[in-house]
């Protein structure tokens, strides 16, 4: 059974999601996108998976990140 779930983690669509501006000077929720998504520093990259909740997050904090 794990490997039918591994398997369909690796068939899922990724994003890599950079910080490239602090979390300084704007609303604490942001801040905690930020740190729910695991991103730690300024030019740190996370690889999250291509899910609705994930892109919400992405879209509360646009102005914080770069996604590719």
């Amino acid at each position: 059974m794990a490997k039918k779930a591994a398997k369909k983690s690796a068939d899922t669509k990724r994003v890599k999601v950079t910080l490239v501006k602090s979390t300084i000077g704007f609303d604490k929720k942001q801040a905690a996108v930020v740190l729910g998504m695991g991103l730690r520093r300024i030019n740190h990259t996370v690889e999250l998976a291509d899910t609705p909740s994930i892109r919400g997050m992405i879209h509360k904090v646009r102005h914080l990140v770069e996604v590719q």
